[in-house]
């Protein structure tokens, strides 16, 4: 029998650098390539957080009017689609004195739609990235006595396939990847990475007019949700992961109107009773507290007692389920609504949509902002 290797402790877990760090360190190299005309094998960036850090470069070529250098990205322990991925950067002169101009060659991306921080048909290099590619040509050249114009191109050759993994088509960066980064490393299994993603996510909603998210916890439940709401384009599709307050927040912060919450007993389970950040460490599902709702719905006693007794929440909606108590899961839904809308401060029409793992409906339930005093108290 084959032994489960033991979860490794994040805090020991190996950090990585990001695409941006990754750019720069090939933009580096290429250019002393450029200005030398000598393979660079190796060079030393400063990120943003203010660490210096040594890049090897997997392959360097060099002409007298361009270079071009690539290194493999190392993301750490992180799950990181471009874990492995090949970032290549092409320096070229260009006519004029001390001027930058940035592009994106084959495998990144190309913005298609507004909400994102760089503009419509540029690259998809993002704000820091620039920044960072910006500087470092800027110290080369000041280093060498260079006034000359720069062109660089950053390209990914597996960046169309990698692009396919991530959520990009939908957030309209079509192509490739991005390149990004804000601090220039990676940390395994970021919250902050996974959160500013889900914000990019609803300000390109937003920007492109929608005023109903629907925010999923993955991508089961986000699948059925596009069948529940056909009419919504995908753009209004939005996976929170376990940040259900973080989301909402953020809905409400956009200016979006309406937010349908959709997902599954166990996680939403735990909305219901008032916890906002459902991650299953987070906290325990209440099995006194669904006997409760369960009770109130007319469930007989002995079913209560296997409520009080069940291992997951999903049993629970087994059992009910199984008896037909369709109001159960509707009073469920509309405990969520309160303590969503409780979280937020009011201000949305709230959602909330329980399905099961085939993707049958369990029930649903809404509370308008404009009228939060809940008609279902019984």
């Amino acid at each position: 029998m084959t032994m489960k290797e033991p979860e490794k402790d994040p805090a020991q877990m190996r950090r990585g650098y990001t695409t941006g760090a990754n750019a720069t360190a090939a933009t580096k190299a290429a250019l002393l390539a450029l200005i030398t005309q000598e393979a660079v094998e190796q060079v030393d960036i400063l990120l943003p957080i203010g660490e210096t850090i040594t890049f090897h470069m997997e392959s360097c070529e060099f002409d007298e009017q361009r270079a071009t250098c690539g290194v493999i990205k190392d993301a750490g322990d992180d799950p990181d689609a471009t874990h492995g991925a090949l970032i290549c950067s092409e320096v070229s002169w260009l006519p004029g004195h001390g001027e930058v101009e940035l592009d994106g060659g084959i495998g990144v991306g190309r913005m298609t739609k507004p909400g994102l921080p760089v503009p419509v048909g540029e690259a998809a290099i993002n704000p820091v990235p620039r920044r960072m590619l910006r500087k470092v040509v800027a110290e080369v050249c000041n280093e060498y006595g260079i006034d000359r114009s720069v062109r660089v191109v950053i390209s990914v050759p597996d960046g169309v396939e990698i692009a396919k993994k991530t959520l990009n088509e939908r957030l309209g960066i079509i192509g490739g990847i991005s390149i990004l980064g804000t601090k220039g490393i990676v940390v395994p299994f970021s919250t902050a990475a996974y959160q500013a993603s889900v914000v990019q996510a609803i300000k390109v909603a937003r920007a492109t007019g929608c005023e109903h998210l629907v925010l999923t916890t993955g991508g089961s439940s986000e699948k059925y949700a596009m069948r529940l709401y056909p009419e919504l384009p995908q753009e209004a599709f939005i996976q929170m992961g376990d940040f259900v307050g973080f989301s909402l927040r953020h809905a409400k912060r956009q200016g979006a109107s309406k937010v349908s919450l959709v997902g599954m007993m166990g996680k939403f389970s735990k909305i219901a009773q008032g916890v906002m950040m459902v991650h299953s460490k987070s906290a325990p599902v209440d099995f006194n507290f669904l006997a409760e709702i369960a009770a109130d719905c007319g469930a007989p006693q002995e079913l209560l007692e296997e409520v009080r007794g069940a291992n997951t929440a999903s049993q629970v909606g087994d059992l009910l389920h199984g008896i037909g108590n369709g109001i159960f899961f509707e009073k469920l839904c509309r405990h969520a609504c309160r303590h969503s809308l409780h979280e937020i401060g009011g201000g949305l029409w709230v959602e909330t949509v329980l399905t099961t793992m085939k993707g049958e409906l369990l029930g649903r339930g809404a509370i308008d902002e404009r009228d939060t005093r809940d008609r279902d108290r019984g």
